[in-house]
């Protein structure tokens, strides 16, 4: 018996407009997730650029969105005491838990020799989980949201660029977080762009 001849089938109606995203069809049950990128040492570009790519080459992760690059005083240190930064945000969606997530990153930040010398020490990349669709945790191993985040323009303003209806659990809108931070020391370098994976 064809589908066509089949009683039990039913015709979707044509009105009836059915979109698949392609990423989510190959991934099982798969989590939004934000990841913050930094670079202040060596050529920052390509380093978010290899970072990204990385993430892309990942099994059960699919790069959904990439920001603008954004150049950023250093945070917590004397601006002048070292190079600026850039940053970028990249959403995915992914079938790997947090916690592999987490892992990822760090094996990204140490293939390219991320030192963890001093807390606000320059660094080749920072692969940082930001948030996981919408998990809290208070794990000292990996605390959900990042802490801080909602305090740094730095992540806030790319991440708004890409989704500007995104909340932080437990914080509130990143527009309206982002209002309250503002953008001193944070500037959009629009002569520069980070490539989509294919």
């Amino acid at each position: 018996m064809t589908p066509q001849s089949d009683p039990t089938v039913q015709p979707v109606p044509s009105d009836v407009v059915r979109q698949v995203d392609a990423a989510d069809s190959t991934l099982h049950d798969p989590k939004r997730a934000v990841i913050a990128l930094g670079s202040n040492l060596g050529n920052r570009l390509e380093r978010l650029q290899d970072a990204i790519d990385t993430l892309a080459d990942t099994p059960g992760l699919r790069v959904k969105a990439v920001s603008p690059v954004y150049e950023t005083q250093p945070h917590g240190v004397d601006p002048d005491s070292q190079p600026s930064y850039f940053n970028a945000v990249v959403l995915v969606k992914t079938s790997l838990p947090p916690a592999s997530l987490l892992e990822r990153g760090q094996a990204i930040e140490e293939a390219m020799d991320r030192v963890r010398e001093e807390r606000w020490g320059p660094r080749t990349i920072d692969v940082d989980l930001v948030t996981y669709q919408d998990v809290v945790s208070s794990d000292p191993l990996l605390t959900l949201p990042h802490p801080r985040v909602h305090e740094r323009a730095f992540v806030l303003a790319p991440w708004h660029d890409v989704d500007p209806e995104a909340e932080i659990p437990g914080q509130g809108p990143v527009a309206g977080l982002l209002e309250s931070v503002g953008r001193q020391g944070v500037t959009e370098r629009v002569d520069l762009q980070l490539s989509f994976p294919d």
